[in-house]
């Protein structure tokens, strides 16, 4: 067999890179091709997404003697004699997700249940970078918490968007740690708005529902639209959920942080409403469907409540979708709303309901004078010669109790003008400054601790509150 050679002319230099520019244009097209939105705004956010990991103590009793529950009698006589002294102390640990939204501050966002107890709390970046993030505040009303990390080099942030603009249907993306798996990256859609979850003991409100998958180690970590905007902050607070998310909205959140940087705690928007249990009699006589309602008994003067048209004597059977029957409940209700959210009372009257569009402000400093004698029932002052003298107060620091409105609580156990009130859970009060600060923080905490000081002794005092 003759094998023969067909010699070909050499490709020249020009069409040798004409070739290889047309087949490095076809790359470049190809991957242009597959370069979503959604790949777009991974590629622009991802380093801005965090690990969380936090550290916290744990405490059991150990009874060296035999295996725990075995014998009731046992457990309980070593629980009386023994400890503490047989204790094992260990750590646990819990991941989580978080995103920059101040690289120049070093500002994180996350969740609140994602630090909750810590002792330690540590943050990796996208490059693994590790930094020790001290905690700026907490809000577990809204699941939300802010921490802070130190860096000599610039952190990426993200971008705001508004979550006042998403339209059910559209495109979400979520990033975040799920089991430990670094940066993992799912998608979905909106599938509802305004949502109410009931977790962990609290209500949550006005979550963005989504389908994208949110698993443990998610929380915390962005939402965003398919332009790489963060819109929420994921959260898997929900555990019945599956094939649901929840994230909280990023302008209810960027309200919440904002308290958190500037105070180290959210401060409680303001509805303007006291509100008490419903008496049996009452019930009866307004035809109120069994087990709900509450009696409005005061409407605060300039308040959200009076201005939506709310009056003394009105009876409160739901917030929103949530049927009501004790104060407590409407006060847990509403606990999670902050200035600018727009709640709806449903009321009752002679066998009708009719609703109120109540939105929520910051609660004015210069009314709490006013709030404290509403609800507390009590006028005070600061300590002067002139009172110490009156009253014979050996007290210091304080304010002087100078009025009770008759018939409120507190002067039915026994609490009397020339009284020195010391403390409101855990504010020490040194003066009526001091005091109407506490009143604006703890007025929708019940029920709240009073220290109160007549001549060399005192008291502690629990007392509901709420407006």
């Amino acid at each position: 067999m003759n094998n023969t050679i067909t010699n070909r002319p050499a490709m020249t230099g020009a069409a040798a890179v004409f070739f290889l520019t047309l087949a490095t244009a076809a790359a470049l097209l190809a991957g242009e091709l597959r370069e979503t939105a959604v790949v777009r705004a991974v590629k622009r956010v991802n380093p801005a997404v965090v690990n969380i990991s936090s550290e916290y103590e744990i405490t059991e009793q150990i009874n060296p003697f035999f295996s725990r529950g075995l014998d009731p009698f046992f457990d309980s006589f070593f629980r009386d004699f023994f400890e503490p002294r047989y204790r094992r102390r260990y750590h646990g640990t819990s991941l989580g997700s978080g995103v920059i939204v101040d690289g120049k501050r070093g500002y994180i966002l996350t969740n609140e249940h994602v630090i909750a107890k810590s002792s330690r709390i540590r943050v990796v970046l996208q490059n693994e970078s590790a930094f020790q993030a001290e905690l700026v505040g907490a809000a577990p009303d809204f699941d939300l918490a802010v921490l802070k990390i130190d860096s000599n080099d610039p952190l990426p942030d993200i971008q705001m968007g508004d979550s006042d603009d998403i339209m059910i249907g559209e495109t979400v993306i979520a990033i975040g740690n799920p089991f430990g798996f670094s940066h993992t990256v799912t998608t979905g859609v909106v599938s509802a708005l305004h949502r109410a979850v009931q977790a962990q003991g609290r209500v949550y409100r006005d979550f963005i529902q989504t389908d994208a998958s949110i698993n443990p180690g998610n929380s915390g970590g962005p939402l965003l639209n398919i332009n790489g905007d963060l819109i929420g902050i994921n959260t898997a607070i929900y555990s019945k959920a599956q094939g649901i998310g929840f994230a909280i909205p990023i302008n209810k959140a960027k309200r919440v942080m904002e308290d958190l940087i500037k105070y180290g705690e959210v401060h409680a928007a303001w509805i303007g409403l006291v509100v008490q249990d419903l008496d049996p009699s009452l019930t009866r006589y307004f035809r109120v469907p069994r087990g709900q309602g509450v009696l409005v008994s005061a409407v605060m003067r300039a308040s959200p409540a009076q201005e939506a048209g709310l009056q003394d004597g009105d009876i409160i059977i739901a917030v929103g979708k949530n049927r009501i029957a004790t104060a407590q409940e409407y006060y847990t209700q509403i606990r999670g709303v902050t200035a600018g959210d727009v709640v709806l009372l449903v009321t009752w009257e002679n066998g009708r309901t009719h609703t109120y569009d109540v939105t929520c402000k910051d609660f004015p400093e210069s009314l709490a004078e006013a709030w404290a004698y509403t609800c507390l029932g009590v006028k005070v002052a600061d300590m002067t010669p002139r009172l110490r003298l009156a009253y014979g107060i050996d007290a210091t620091p304080g304010v002087v109790v100078t009025a009770l409105r008759p018939g409120c609580y507190l002067e039915r156990v026994g609490l009397r003008a020339g009284d020195v009130i010391r403390k409101m859970n855990d504010v020490n009060i040194t003066g009526v400054k001091s005091f109407k600060k506490a009143v604006v923080k703890f007025r929708l905490r019940n029920p709240a601790v009073l220290v109160v000081q007549r001549g060399p002794r005192q008291y502690y005092i629990s007392v509901k509150l709420g407006a």
